[in-house]
């Protein structure tokens, strides 16, 4: 009960910070009254003809608030553009976005920003997953900067948990909420590359990380054997990559998680707690999800004169 009081309490506070920063529940119910439909139907189609557009979209909006806050940088093209950033070339849903922003402007012209319609899409993509819900506050405004070198910040899988703690804090959320959060990772695969090196020689005898079940070596072996194809996707969350549960956080508890910065959740005292308690039920995980999400959206928004509204979500205007 504790908890719960806990997270309601921290949903308020959320929900007060983001009127504060000019961004709301319904900041375009009568300037564009459709555009959760919309943007629903749009991230329906995709995610219906192929479910990996799900998790993508969730990644992609964590890209995009980690850098220049949540404001569509990582959706700008360029030679220097964000998303060319090593950490951000195997990100995809581009298309959604677009798809869903060339809908929104029939219907609304010089309206909505491609940085809400991307948390809106977002949302619809975990509930699509049969995740939790939330209602998103929108009235974000879409940036003027997006630079490659400045991804250097995210988050990797080799981090240690004291440095994804630290990237976490620096945007203002607390170790909870990092651990909520990284259950995005209950849908969607990573590249063999990313974690392969566990896998072989990682231990000073030439084993594998043993930290790691025994059993699943062998499956991550399999998929990923030495020196072969490194872009090979693998399930973050073993049988369940598909749903948006709490599977994940079990995978992690048994020794069965991919990523190192995963695992490494399990063995430390400051994090171990919480995936503790997602593993053994689901209770009071979707309220401390929406809450995370809602507290990571708006993380550096531009609202009132700061920013623009893009015409296509691609191109600065």
């Amino acid at each position: 009960m504790a908890f719960i009081l806990i997270i309601q309490l921290s949903l308020s506070w959320v929900i007060n910070t983001a009127e504060a920063q000019n961004t709301r529940v319904g900041f375009y119910s009568s300037t564009c009254p459709n555009v959760e439909s919309i943007v629903r139907s749009t991230v329906e189609s995709h995610v219906y003809s192929d479910q990996t557009a799900a998790p993508a979209l969730l990644r992609l909006f964590f890209h995009d608030c980690f850098v220049q806050g949540c404001d569509g940088s990582i959706l700008i093209t360029g030679p220097s553009a964000e998303k060319n950033a090593l950490t951000n070339l195997g990100l995809r849903g581009f298309d959604v976005i677009e798809d869903a922003k060339t809908k929104v402007e029939a219907a609304c012209p010089g309206v909505v920003s491609c940085a809400d319609i991307l948390a809106l899409a977002t949302r619809d993509a975990v509930v699509l997953s049969k995740g939790t819900s939330w209602n998103v506050p929108t009235g974000r405004r879409d940036g003027l900067v997006s630079s490659s070198s400045d991804a250097a910040i995210m988050p990797t899988p080799s981090d240690s948990i004291d440095v994804l703690k630290k990237k976490f804090s620096d945007k203002g959320l607390n170790t909870q909420e990092f651990v909520t959060l990284v259950a995005a990772h209950t849908i969607g695969q990573t590249d063999c590359q990313f974690f392969n090196y566990r896998l072989y020689n990682f231990t000073s005898d030439g084993n594998a990380d043993t930290t790691i079940n025994t059993a699943f070596v062998s499956e991550l072996q399999s998929a990923c054997p030495f020196g072969g194809d490194a872009s090979k996707r693998v399930a973050l969350d073993k049988g369940s990559q598909t749903t948006f549960d709490t599977s994940f956080f079990k995978n992690v508890r048994d020794g069965n998680g991919v990523l190192e910065s995963d695992q490494r959740m399990w063995a430390d005292n400051s994090t171990s707690p919480y995936v503790r308690q997602y593993a053994e039920t689901y209770y009071g995980f979707g309220t401390a999800f929406a809450h995370a999400m809602i507290k990571m959206g708006n993380i550096g928004v531009k609202t009132g004169s700061d920013g623009e509204i893009r015409t296509v979500c691609s191109a600065f205007n």
